[in-house]
């Protein structure tokens, strides 16, 4: 930051026109204004730039930082310190803004297995006991509390309860635990404690997969080469051969060399690309989605297949009543009442649903004088009324209530209320799809993008939603590994993958997609393996983001068509003898400005106006504070300002 400042203020003091100019004499040919600020700023700021630049030759590499090397001496040895200093200003900037995410992106492998319990309950010699995880063996009972995180993977032996499984295995629903299930870390548990079986512990249990899975998807992703270092490279060869040849052809004219040399710099690309990338991400930024560095957006922009996944992605991953269908003769409030008074006692998750719906709209539940709950069935509850049974089809015919409707076409979890063996109605759980969800699909189809829905949830399910959101690929059923390899094979078939989720279970998913966004509610490690993050949940955010990413890349690929042009053009004009070092220095520096103009109609909001206001102050002190430039036989301040 302090090479960043110098700079700016070294530049500011040359546009401003301070004092201190001198001229130094080379064979009583050629004067050279400059100032010893200037001097400085370019020696300490632009240090590390000819370093890199050094490094570049010593390897025989062309770079942007060669180019930029290149660049920044020949404006220096034109006279033009305050270009010379603006092109190490944005270089400056260019490096910090990517240094700031190089340390970012491990920290959740590192803090991953953090996430399951120090310390377990387990079951020794009829006491249960407080013990380390290191204890835990295979063949070992261990003891999950209501609201804790289960440690390993293995059988229940005992016990009922409900298991938040939807960042493992992406199950939208809490799904039952009794004697004979199967539990896997990192999952919670929510109502009732369980015993468990240990069969794999620690990086061996489906939590730990997860984990290697990620690790190994980070090892294998590569780094992504940019194009304007290419093109910088690319530049550099030109300009130096075609200086080579104009200093041959014209017998050792010198400043018609410079002139080439300075005419096609590759400052465009290497100013604008950074202010363009800066502009996207500062204005995704005020959409509410996060972007994690330069080469996350420009990927986004190549994205040309969207894949979702569907639990607190497309949904808002809790369970809601969506539909109440009382029977004829009821009305959906004394359905809600009795439904509500048998659930009052409950900790099932439906059954909390079921009493919210009651609550929102203003029922009450009744006091109950009995209750009794069957697993995997359902409960009877007894009010003044008499008794009242809910749970599913079996549970009523178990009770001797008579025939339940047929499959409707509302999908998701139906719960049947019944009292003293007549059905009252039922009513249909499900886990939302949210609101902006076929807007944002409609949005990404309209840019012609692919969208996939992969998920771990049911078929019936997954279906359901693809239906309402017009998705056409969908695939139910799928373990995170199952995920992994389907990303990767959409990525051998040539696509650009862009992959959305929230769960641990997408983490490796994100890791291995060509650029992975997270929802804002979703855990830790899918926030910091993503590239990108979404603030809100909004799914709208990301269809404009990704749109927005495409405008960044046509910005920037417009400029690298510029910068083109002008170089070829320029360098045309020298050769032909038409400009000198001072005119080429001129169009250099106001293709350059018209190239971070271009760029800069990303800046967000007021930051956009006052960069224009700034960029127009910079043309009107170019001629009084650019200073005198080279010129022949006499001191340059003898010519008045350009």
């Amino acid at each position: 930051m302090f090479r960043i400042a110098l700079t700016g203020l070294c530049a500011l003091a040359v546009w401003l026109g301070f004092p201190d100019h001198s001229y130094i004499s080379f064979a009583d040919q050629f004067y050279l204004n400059f100032s010893w600020y200037a001097l400085i700023g370019l020696v300490i700021g632009g240090w590390p730039l000819f370093e890199e630049a050094w490094e570049s030759i010593r390897k025989r590499r062309m770079t942007m930082e060669l180019s930029m090397g290149i660049a920044v001496l020949a404006a220096a040895y034109t006279g033009y310190f305050f270009v010379a200093l603006i092109i190490t200003f944005f270089v400056l900037i260019a490096e910090v803004l990517e240094g700031m995410t190089l340390e970012r992106g491990r920290r959740a492998i590192r803090d991953l297995m953090a996430l399951l319990p120090s310390e377990v309950q387990l079951r020794r010699d009829g006491q249960v006991v407080t013990a380390g995880i290191g204890e835990v063996t295979p063949g070992t009972l261990v003891v999950v509390a209501p609201g804790a995180r289960v440690p390993v993977d293995g059988p229940v032996v005992s016990g009922n309860s409900f298991v938040d499984e939807s960042r493992i295995t992406g199950e939208s629903m809490p799904v039952e635990k009794i004697a004979g299930s199967y539990a896997y870390a990192g999952t919670v548990n929510q109502s009732g404690a369980i015993e468990i079986r240990a069969e794999r512990v620690g990086r061996a249990t489906s939590y730990g997969q997860i984990l290697e899975t990620v690790e190994e998807a980070e090892r294998s992703r590569a780094p992504v080469q940019r194009l304007a270092d290419r093109l910088a490279g690319y530049i550099v060869y030109v300009a130096l051969g075609f200086a080579a040849f104009e200093y041959w052809i014209t017998g050792g004219d010198v400043n018609s060399t410079i002139a080439v040399i300075v005419v096609a710099g590759a400052c465009g690309v290497a100013a604008g690309t950074p202010l363009a990338i800066l502009g996207g991400i500062g204005r995704a930024a005020q959409m509410g989605a996060i972007i994690k560095g330069g080469v996350h957006l420009e990927t986004l922009g190549k994205v040309d297949t969207v894949v979702l996944d569907k639990t607190g992605t497309l949904t808002f991953g809790r369970p809601e009543v969506s539909h109440v269908l009382p029977a004829e003769g009821i009305t959906a409030d004394e359905l809600l009442r009795a439904a509500a008074t048998a659930e009052a006692l409950s900790e099932h998750p439906l059954g909390k649903a079921i009493i919210a719906e009651a609550a929102s709209h203003g029922v009450t539940p009744l006091p109950v004088s009995g209750f009794s709950y069957e697993p995997g069935r359902g409960i009877k509850a007894s009010d003044a009324e008499g008794a009242i049974y809910v749970g599913n089809a079996a549970w009523m015919t178990a009770n001797g209530v008579g025939a339940v409707p047929e499959e409707g076409a509302f999908v998701g979890t139906r719960v049947f209320i019944a009292r003293e063996g007549r059905l009252l109605g039922h009513v249909v759980v499900e886990d939302k799809v949210r609101p902006e969800a076929r807007q944002a699909v409609e949005k990404l189809r309209g840019m012609n993008i692919d969208v996939q829905l992969l998920t771990g949830d049911t078929a019936q399910v997954a279906r359901r939603v693809a239906a309402d959101l017009g998705i056409t690929a969908v695939e139910a059923g799928l373990l995170p590994t199952e995920k992994l390899q389907r990303i990767k094979a959409i990525k051998a078939s040539g696509r650009t993958v862009a992959m959305v989720g929230d769960g641990v279970n997408d983490a490796p998913a994100l890791a291995t997609a060509s650029v992975g966004i997270a929802m804002g509610s979703g855990t830790e490690v899918a926030r910091e393996k993503a590239d990108i993050v979404l603030l809100g949940n909004d799914l709208m955010r990301f269809a404009e983001t990704v749109h927005l990413a495409r405008r960044t890349r046509k910005i920037i690929w417009f400029n690298f068509a510029g910068t083109v042009t002008v170089d070829i053009l320029g360098i045309a004009a020298a050769m032909a003898g038409w400009i000198g070092p001072v005119e080429a220095a001129m169009i250099h520096t106001g293709s350059e400005l018209a190239f971070i103009l271009n760029s800069a109609r990303l800046v967000p909001g007021q930051t956009m106006a006052n960069g224009f206001k700034s960029f127009g102050k910079s043309i009107q002190g170019w001629g009084s504070g650019s200073g005198a430039g080279l010129a022949s036989k006499r001191p340059a301040a003898e010519h008045g300002p350009h």
